[in-house]
C-alpha cells in the first residue's frame, strides 16, 4: 500500500472513533431520543436527591416509563421538588411510592416508581406523597465508621467497669494518694 491509502484508512478509523465516542457520550448523558409519547406531569419532594439530574429515567419494574423533567429547591420546607414526566400509557395509582435508586455501585441515579393499590390514578399536576431519599454512599460509610468507633469506646469502658467489679469494690487509696498495689 502506498502512503495515501494508509492515510485514508487512518482518517476513516479516527472519524469512526470520534463518532462512537460522541454516541457513547450522548447515551451516558441521557441525551438520546426517548420513545415517550404524550406525558403527564407529577411532582415529588425529597429531602436528599443525591446526584439525580434532569432527564434521568423514571422506571417501574425496570421499564422506563418517564423522565425527570426538572428539579427545584423548595425554600418553604427545605426539600428538593422533582417534576416527573410520565408516559400516559402508564397510569399509576395515587398511593405510588417514588424512590431514588442508583444503577450499580456508582452508576447513574434514577427514580423508581412502585405502584400502590389505590383505585384512583395520578393525574397531571398531582403530587406523589410517599417518597424515599437517595442513599448517599459517603453518609453510609461515615455512619458505619462512627458506629465502629462507638463500639470500641463501649468495649474499652466496659472493660474498665469489669475490672472494678471483679475486685469486688473500689480499691482504697493510701494516705498519700498512692495506688494500693
Amino acid at each position: 500500500m502506498d502512503r495515501t491509502t494508509i492515510d485514508l484508512w487512518v482518517g476513516v478509523l479516527v472519524a469512526l472513533g470520534i463518532a462512537a465516542f460522541f454516541g457513547l457520550a450522548m447515551k451516558v448523558g441521557n441525551l438520546t431520543t426517548s420513545n415517550l409519547g404524550e406525558t403527564y406531569s407529577v411532582t415529588a419532594e425529597f429531602e436528599n436527591i443525591g446526584g439525580l439530574k434532569p432527564r434521568a429515567p423514571v422506571k417501574s419494574a425496570g421499564v422506563v416509563v418517564g423522565r425527570v423533567d426538572s428539579i427545584a429547591f423548595n425554600s418553604k420546607n427545605y426539600a428538593a421538588e422533582v417534576t416527573l414526566k410520565i408516559d400516559q400509557r402508564y397510569p399509576f395509582p395515587t398511593d405510588t411510592f417514588a424512590n431514588i435508586y442508583t444503577a450499580g455501585l456508582l452508576g447513574e441515579q434514577y427514580i423508581g416508581l412502585e405502584a400502590g393499590g389505590d383505585d384512583v390514578e395520578l393525574k397531571n399536576g398531582d403530587k406523589i406523597a410517599k417518597t424515599q431519599d437517595a442513599i448517599v454512599l459517603e453518609k453510609m460509610i461515615s455512619q458505619f465508621l462512627f458506629s465502629k468507633a462507638s463500639e470500641t469506646e463501649d468495649k474499652n469502658s466496659k472493660g474498665e467497669k469489669d475490672a472494678v467489679s471483679d475486685a469486688g469494690e473500689k480499691p482504697k487509696s493510701t494516705e498519700l494518694g498512692d495506688p494500693p498495689f
